[in-house]
């Protein structure tokens, strides 16, 4: 692979010096050019090389990820567990491999919490064929390969003393469970996330 991706830089330059259509200083295909060199790399790569560049899912991720929260009905505040605020719908750039939590409130309605899991994506296994065991652990060590769920953050609420639970629903407004029965498959590995953050004291368990 590397061989062909010289091949490839020769060829397009070869073009260029012959008056080709392909002309790199005419705003031609940039790809092979500055800060893009390494997301061709790792596509290439994941394509079936194995050469020891670090950190794929960094670069074609990010450590963030924009994640959105909605309500039914809209206009609730979600009180993030890191301090931030925002009136549904509303979104934030989040990090992919940081757990966390947020409560919404809205007057009438019951105020409910919602765990948010930091997963491991799909990608961490290419990522350690392609950028080799350096790669997957620079992108298992700073979340590149994570993904926060649930994304969109979407509630249905449920009015104070009607004894209805609030729904978790997913981006279409379809009920997916209710939040308590989410939360319960989660909450250990969230609270430990967040025990690891500071945010409980350190084997604080269940306890709110």
């Amino acid at each position: 692979m590397q061989r062909d991706i010289s091949h490839a830089v020769k060829f397009r330059f070869h073009q260029r010096k012959n008056g080709g259509l392909n002309k790199l200083r005419d705003g031609g295909p940039a790809i092979l050019m500055g800060g893009n060199v390494k997301k061709l790399l790792c596509v290439a790569m994941l394509g079936g090389a194995s050469m020891n560049l670090g950190g794929c899912a960094t670069v074609l991720n990010g450590t963030s990820q924009p994640v959105s929260f909605r309500s039914e009905p809209p206009g609730a505040d979600a009180a993030l567990i890191n301090g931030m605020h925002c009136t549904t719908p509303c979104q934030f750039s989040m990090k992919r491999g940081h757990d966390s939590s947020v409560t919404l409130t809205l007057a009438g309605y019951e105020p409910v919490t919602v765990y948010m899991q930091s997963r491991t994506g799909g990608s961490t296994f290419g990522n350690v064929l392609a950028g080799g065991i350096i790669g997957g652990v620079i992108d298992g060590s700073n979340g590149a390969s994570n993904h926060l769920y649930p994304n969109p953050v979407y509630i249905k609420l449920a009015p104070v003393g009607s004894r209805e639970p609030a729904m978790l629903l997913d981006k279409d407004g379809k009920v997916i469970s209710t939040v308590d029965e989410y939360n319960l498959t989660v909450e250990a590995d969230v609270r430990k996330g967040l025990e690891e953050q500071g945010y409980f004291p350190m084997g604080s368990g269940n306890s709110q």
